[in-house]
């Protein structure tokens, strides 16, 4: 007997720091931006699940996303297109890593990982390529991460490429539904 798919979205670090104006502005965050509001807007209009990820340096001296800073916030638009989303916080690149996100994915009987997030060689890789996420089948949503600059997030999605399913939004909602 098959299962049937259960996916979850996860978004991994959209937080102030990474945005003009914070500590560590990366490339391409307003387009980034735009598209994970839209992937948030899918996942609502067919009940899946969206799950949000904030890193909080354990390091007080850390250069971003200090705890209690307006940097290490999840980004304004992000908590308005999804307030009701669990917050996973973590301290380490890979989100399951010491969190409660395996827990969550066991509650909600999620089976499939939608990416989405920055940096993508960096929190987007270690998290899809977790020992954590072995169980799960893992999509990186290519067009919803970002990072430094275009080189590097190519590179990264090149490398993930032959571990894990690469898709844009729109091919990851209508598999999603199947």
């Amino acid at each position: 007997m098959q299962t049937a798919r259960r996916a979850a979205l996860l978004i991994i670090d959209l937080q102030n720091d990474y945005f003009a104006g914070g500590k560590y502005p990366l490339w391409n965050t307003e387009q980034t931006l735009a598209n994970t509001l839209d992937a948030i807007a899918q996942a609502h209009a067919q009940n899946i699940p969206v799950i949000l990820v904030q890193h909080v340096a354990a390091d007080p001296a850390s250069p971003f996303f200090v705890r209690d800073s307006v940097g290490v916030r999840i980004h304004p638009q992000v908590l308005a297109a999804a307030p009701d989303a669990p917050v996973v916080v973590k301290s380490h690149a890979d989100s399951f890593l010491n969190t409660s996100l395996g827990e969550l994915l066991g509650k909600l009987e999620v089976n499939e990982l939608l990416l989405a997030g920055m940096m993508t060689q960096n929190c987007v890789t270690h998290t899809a390529l977790s020992r954590a996420a072995d169980p799960y089948r893992v999509k990186v949503l290519r067009d919803c991460c970002a990072t430094v600059d275009a080189m590097v997030h190519g590179i990264a999605l090149s490398a993930l490429g032959d571990k894990v399913e690469m898709v844009d939004r729109q091919a990851a909602f209508e598999t999603a539904r199947g």
